[in-house]
């Protein structure tokens, strides 16, 4: 078997695991480690509190610095309500495009760094090449941080290349993002005296217009030069989802919603969060004068540092040199390449794939970029040679 037709074959075997990201994705990392062990090469797992999902790493070359990390995520986003015209969970290959879910978000690249791990092993590397396999990057790109930082006790890499679609372009940065729920806590009484009572929904609106108001003041402002790039070139916050009410007539007695924020390189994500604090605690102050029993209460969802173009970066110029693509490139989603540059790892974004296909019904990754994926990582397993 040729080492693309193991890609496929891999493929095949991780789209058949529904790891979306509200499940377990155990029986996919076991599967994987047997698989590489049968390969002779050992995995590290690294399970999620709960014992319900888990993580991977691993290593073939000299425990020596210098390699290769490959980063990908085992999680997928769910299928329900969409109208595949496939099966979601089986490779399906028609007109020059593999269908199912997760072949371009992003089993497609799990199944080529797998390839090449197994070729570097094969091969010989004078540098290692690593292999980070994540879990719930769907949900905020938190989980994978217990596993980078187990990763430190591998020899440092001067690369991280974290595979997610780009249609090979070598991405050098992103927004980060910062995720809250909020429940809005009122008082309910007749609307007829509002004025006695606290209406959650008119307090969560107070927020709302916030948000508005932020959004008027980043649009309105010049971008930094980080940000400049970006589309749009400024941080944006959003509310997406809103409920909360008994009756027309009774004031609301609760709200929820959610606010997230998608941070540009340049701004700083903690002054951000305070300013949300410190809003959420002026409304709340103004509730609780009329019905101390009325209040605030914020989850924290998640906080995704931005990716942010290095200066001089290894991982840039490893990616440049092997794809020639020497544009530069950002984009306005986010990924764990900015969780492991925060933890000193030098990162990019490259993988195949459009990312407008991603999430969507009948999902797919062309046979074309399924195939440029490969050429780039027997590209990155050479440099390793040397």
């Amino acid at each position: 078997m040729s080492d693309l037709a193991t890609a496929r074959y891999l493929l095949e075997h991780l789209v058949s695991f529904p790891s979306v990201s509200r499940g377990s994705n155990l029986d996919l990392i076991e599967w994987v480690r047997a698989w590489l062990e049968e390969q002779g090469i050992t995995a590290t797992v690294v399970p999620a509190p709960g014992g319900q999902k888990a993580s991977l790493f691993a290593q073939v070359g000299p425990d020596v610095p210098g390699g290769v990390v490959l980063s990908g995520h085992s999680d997928v986003v769910p299928v329900d309500g969409q109208n595949w015209s496939t099966d979601p969970f089986t490779v399906v290959e028609r007109d020059g495009r593999l269908y199912g879910r997760g072949t371009c978000d992003m089993k497609g690249f799990d199944a080529l760094a797998l390839a090449a791990l197994v070729l570097a092993h094969r091969r010989g590397v004078k540098r290692p090449l690593q292999l980070a396999l994540s879990h719930d990057e769907e949900l905020g790109c938190i989980a994978c941080i217990p596993m980078i930082e187990a990763m430190a006790a591998l020899p440092r890499a001067s690369a991280v290349i974290v595979g997610e679609p780009t249609m090979m372009k070598v991405v050098t940065g992103h927004k980060g993002g910062m995720a809250y729920g909020l429940h809005v806590k009122g008082y309910e009484v007749h609307s007829s005296i509002m004025h006695e009572g606290v209406n959650a929904i008119l307090e969560g609106a107070k927020l709302l217009s916030w948000v508005n108001e932020q959004n008027a003041a980043n649009r309105a402002a010049t971008p930094g030069p980080l940000a400049a790039a970006f589309n749009p070139p400024w941080t944006t916050v959003h509310t997406g989802q809103i409920s909360g009410g008994t009756a027309h007539n009774i004031t609301a007695g609760d709200c929820e919603f959610g606010i997230d924020f998608r941070v540009v390189p340049g701004d700083e994500p903690e002054q951000w969060r305070q300013a949300f604090y410190a809003k959420v605690g002026e409304v709340e102050a103004e509730m609780r004068a009329v019905r101390p029993e009325a209040g605030i209460t914020v989850e924290e969802r998640f906080a995704l540092p931005p990716l942010t173009p290095e200066t001089d970066g290894a991982a840039e110029a490893l990616a440049r040199r092997l794809t020639g693509d020497n544009a530069r490139h950002v984009v306005s989603y986010g990924t764990e390449a900015g969780q492991f540059q925060v933890r000193g790892w030098s990162a990019v974004v490259c993988g195949p794939g459009d990312i407008a296909q991603a999430h969507q019904a009948d999902e797919y990754l062309s046979v074309a970029q399924f195939q440029a994926g490969w050429a780039f990582l027997e590209q990155v397993v050479k440099d390793l040679e040397r």
